[in-house]
């Protein structure tokens, strides 16, 4: 196994940043930690040239988390081919593990059965959680194509990647039928309800065939309320067109892109039809979650996918049902949205009550359309460390001395894409 050095690999892009940002020095020293902080301690180099990444004080690797901790290196990477291959080995790693349980969204740098419960007495060795999120399948292939366009590196599609991706779409047209169709379960004894699925692990009832892909957890880890969560499906929708353009242009495989592109068809149609609903405060708005039957969930998350991500992951919504939304998500009606001395933002029913996610901000900011709007949540961002100057998982609003997790890599990493975005650094996408 192989260690990076984040200095030696980053020095010409941190130099240039600099430059441009010499006149925010409190910002630019967060930057720096932040930037750094993740390929100094959250990255291995494995002997196979694959790229392990755990997601922080945990010491095992999700698909989600390491998608969005490597995504802002992807930036310096145009200009350097051993950050390429780094983040291109994260991307072999992950359609290894896709391949070997599409179900799971966390797992081990070797097969040797660590776990964070032991939910199954035949549970894979190389698994340490098998929670079947949505976005777990989607992170992969965002990040291979974002690495692929914006760097032009292709060694990330190898056969594991045609493999999982065919996975990828047996697992969600299976999951559009969850109900009749479905094998997965999921049940955890004696913890919180939000960590297992009911009905002996098949989770909440929902309508089959309204086109949505049920997932049993939210990118918190919680589970759904109900099980189709409608900004999972946002994301669906924007990788399964990426996933129809590798298939046409690089793999060059018709009957992959045919399918691939009925699905996505299938899955935007159904978001726009059963993910809406009416409320007499802010008219037509994007739901949280729905069971395809008329029940809502009205809420967001901090944890991307969310809502108020639709923008930042590139789903094409109704622009006016999009406005509305975020109205609503950024306000009181909203149970997440926190107000207090230090900040105002979403939080989530995974961290205390009044504890707002710097994620969250980072995605706040990075979907606003001024740039001094940026700038300020930016400067909340920073004000909000506890003097730490890394990033934490939620602060509460009244104090930010009061935090959970004394460093949280995906947050660091999207302290430093609004940072970039700021200074006018934008991903193709």
């Amino acid at each position: 196994m192989k260690e990076h050095g984040a200095n030696r690999l980053l020095d010409e892009f941190i130099g240039e940043i600099r430059e441009k940002a010499s006149d925010w020095p409190e910002l630019l020293e967060i930057f720096e930690n932040c930037y750094q902080n993740t390929l100094n301690t959250t990255v291995h180099q494995m002997a196979d040239g694959t790229t392990h990444v755990i997601t922080g004080d945990i010491p095992a690797m999700w698909l989600r988390d390491s998608a969005a901790q490597l995504r802002p290196y992807i930036f310096p990477a145009k200009k350097n081919r051993e950050l390429q291959e780094i983040i291109a080995g994260l991307v072999r790693r992950q359609f290894f593990y896709i391949c070997i349980d599409g179900y799971a969204n966390a797992f081990n740098e070797e097969p040797n059965g660590a776990c964070w419960e032991k939910d199954d007495p035949d549970q894979n060795p190389w698994v340490w959680e098998r929670k079947f999120e949505v976005d777990s399948l989607c992170y992969p292939v965002q990040l291979a194509w974002l690495l692929w366009k914006n760097t032009g590196c292709v060694s990330q599609f190898d056969d594991n990647f045609q493999k999982g991706a065919k996975r990828i779409l047996e697992i969600f047209r299976t999951e559009q039928y969850h109900e009749e169709r479905s094998l997965y379960r999921f049940q955890r004894t004696g913890s919180y309800f939000q960590d297992t699925l009911s009905r002996e692990g098949k989770g909440a009832l929902v309508k089959s065939g309204t086109g949505l892909i049920w997932s049993g957890f939210r990118p918190s880890d919680d589970a759904c309320t109900y099980g189709y969560l409608i900004p999972s499906n946002m994301f669906a929708v924007v990788i399964l067109g990426y996933l129809e353009e590798i298939e046409r242009e690089y793999w060059k495989d018709t009957q992959m892109e045919m399918e691939t592109r009925t699905l996505r068809e299938q899955v935007y149609e159904a978001v726009e039809k059963e993910g809406k609903t009416r409320t007499e405060e802010f008219g037509m708005i994007y739901a949280y979650e729905t069971d395809g039957w008329g029940m809502y969930n009205l809420m967001d998350d901090a944890n991307v996918p969310s809502l108020l991500a639709m923008d930042y992951l590139g789903y094409p919504a109704d622009r006016e049902t999009a406005e509305n939304t975020r109205k609503f998500l950024l306000s009181d009606a909203n149970p997440y949205y926190f107000k207090g001395a230090k900040a105002d933002g979403i939080g989530s029913p995974h961290t205390p009550s009044g504890y707002i996610w710097h994620i969250a901000k980072a995605v706040e900011g990075l979907t606003s359309t001024s740039l001094e709007k940026k700038t300020e949540i930016l400067r909340t961002m920073a004000a909000t460390t506890a003097g730490k100057k890394v990033m934490h998982e939620g602060f509460f609003c009244e104090d930010d001395r009061r935090y959970t997790r004394e460093w949280f890599s995906w947050a660091n990493a999207m302290y430093v894409e609004l940072f970039l975005d700021v200074l006018g650094y934008r991903l193709e996408k």
